[in-house]
């Protein structure tokens, strides 16, 4: 891994992002299909996003070696029978997650526990939006599905980054 961070800094890491676990958890089952943390300028579908959103209250993890998370895992299908394709890419990520506690990922972690907090749903933009600023419509054809999980992770026993 490439980074302009000095050694001192890296060596006081001890977790690693949520979205890093989920990324090498979700692409092998879910093979043929690409597994992201960002919307490319050029992107192809089907696709799976992943990324931590906010959550109200307090954290409740153990600072000393479990994460917790709200994740939003998004699907998204284009073509004739997009609409159905997105809802069933849905719902192999959560076969997936559920399938996947305990499963180590090198330098990641494993997931500890992952509860749905928010069903899969349909939704119409890009990213989901609220208040004045708004989202570019996703392209035509092309359908979204959002699902919220909460996730406990133990973080890993060795270092995300070698000295």
């Amino acid at each position: 891994m490439s980074t302009t961070l000095p050694a001192s800094i890296l060596a006081k890491v001890e977790m690693s992002p949520i979205e890093d676990l989920l990324l090498g958890l979700l692409p092998t089952p879910l093979a043929g299909v690409s597994v992201q943390t960002k919307i490319e300028d050029d992107q192809t579908f089907p696709f799976v996003l992943v990324r931590s959103t906010g959550s109200w209250g307090s954290w409740h993890g153990d600072e000393r070696f479990l994460d917790a998370a709200q994740v939003s895992i998004q699907t998204f299908a284009d073509g004739i029978n997009a609409d159905e394709d997105a809802a069933n890419l849905a719902e192999a990520v959560r076969v997936t997650l559920r399938d996947s506690r305990n499963i180590v990922v090198p330098n990641r972690g494993h997931m500890v526990s992952c509860e749905m907090t928010s069903r899969p749903r349909r939704v119409p933009d890009w990213a989901t939006s609220t208040g004045p600023v708004q989202y570019a419509d996703l392209p035509t054809g092309v359908y979204r599905y959002e699902t919220v999980y909460h996730m406990v992770i133990r973080r890993s026993s060795t270092k995300p980054f070698a000295p």
